[in-house]
């Protein structure tokens, strides 16, 4: 790695080129239209605030918004586990949301549920502000293997225990603009 936090233009054509394909743009885009019909049946009729988790779930959600049409409310929170690196750390708060959350239905938009520990720590806290109802949605799920202290109310995809990215998801602060997602094949990356 070079000194900067970003991957250089070569390291990152290097980690794509290297990387495997493991869910097509058509793949996410019709469990982005499954996940929007699910949510409509459970939340329309809630005038819900939809809340994103940045800077992962940015994609995921701009995807997602258009496709759900019925009245909601729109916000975003920022919390960090990763620093762009591999490894998960301590939960760290960034920024909450703005909007006032007692008596609301929440639903979080988070682009991946992994070991569960982000997102339980945002169902707490969102419900210790007076949330009326917590739903989340991930994008994608990876199957670890491991119990995990929630699960996701809506999911679009599941994905191998790997270090995955694309569409929405980093690696080394790079690729989230793709529209399909990857798979690195070695992860001591």
């Amino acid at each position: 790695m070079n000194e900067s936090p970003f991957l250089s233009y070569q390291q990152a054509e290097q980690i794509l080129s290297d990387a495997e394909l493991i869910l097509s743009e058509n793949d996410v885009m019709q469990a982005l239209q499954h996940m929007a019909d699910e949510i409509t049946q459970v939340l329309s009729q809630q005038h819900p605030l939809v809340l994103c988790v940045m800077n992962g779930a940015a994609v995921f959600a701009g995807q997602l918004l258009p496709r759900l049409l019925f009245p909601l409310d729109f916000d975003y929170l920022q919390v960090k586990r990763y620093d762009q690196q591999l490894q998960a750390g301590k939960v760290r708060w960034q920024v909450a949301p703005s909007e006032v959350l007692r008596d609301r239905t929440i639903l979080v938009l988070d682009d991946i549920l992994d070991a569960g520990l982000t997102l339980a720590a945002i169902r707490e806290k969102v419900l210790q502000q007076g949330a009326w109802a917590f739903y989340s949605a991930v994008l994608v799920e990876k199957q670890t293997g491991l119990s995990k202290p929630i699960q996701a109310d809506f999911v679009g995809l599941t994905v191998p225990n790997r270090y995955v990215f694309g569409f929405g998801m980093d690696i080394h602060g790079a690729w989230r603009n793709l529209p399909a997602i990857y798979a690195i094949k070695n992860d001591n990356q």
